[in-house]
């Protein structure tokens, strides 16, 4: 673990988590935290505003005040605006991630990462979280997905450090190399 994640990511989202967990709102919290890290995904600008050193504390607090909006409970707002005064808002994707994967653990949760050449479609995502359901024991699963052409088709699955590759790309690599050998 780098020292970023040991000493700023992990208190801040222990803190939070602990906030969330005494009144009882770890699943809101984590409903805003992946709504704000999809609003950051989206926007580049939105993360080089809030990262900046040269935009003013005040400045960044309207901003986040915006975003918030009425969907975003007040408390996790405040966190926010708590990060923007010690000047760590430019590590909210981190702390957020880092939340995330605390509620995971929490719900008996594994995040599985699946990457395909096409989006999957309902029943594909269900078998999918079937099978890392078997292979994890887990209660549940989270589903990130990605989408990458060069597949050409089928699917990889990453759930921690174990890797699914079902794709056609890794079974025509694998014949090659046994075609080498």
């Amino acid at each position: 673990m780098s020292t970023v994640s040991t000493e700023v990511l992990q208190p801040y989202a222990s803190a939070l988590m602990s906030l969330a967990k005494s009144n009882n709102l770890s699943e809101k919290f984590g409903e805003d935290i992946r709504s704000l890290l999809a609003l950051l995904q989206e926007s580049e600008e939105l993360r080089i505003f809030l990262s900046s050193p040269l935009v003013k504390p005040q400045d960044k607090k309207a901003v986040i005040d915006r975003i918030a909006g009425e969907e975003m409970h007040p408390m996790m707002r405040n966190f926010l605006r708590l990060l923007v005064d010690k000047g760590r808002i430019l590590f909210v994707e981190g702390i957020g991630k880092r939340y995330l994967t605390e509620l995971r653990e929490l719900n008996q949760t594994v995040l599985a990462e699946v990457t395909s050449a096409v989006p999957l479609s309902e029943a594909q995502e269900q078998t999918v979280r079937e099978k890392v359901k078997a292979m994890t024991n887990a209660r549940e699963v989270e589903i990130e997905t990605k989408i990458d052409s060069d597949l050409i088709g089928g699917v990889i699955i990453k759930v921690g450090s174990r890797v699914i590759d079902a794709s056609l790309r890794g079974q025509l690599r694998r014949l090659g190399i046994r075609l080498s050998s």
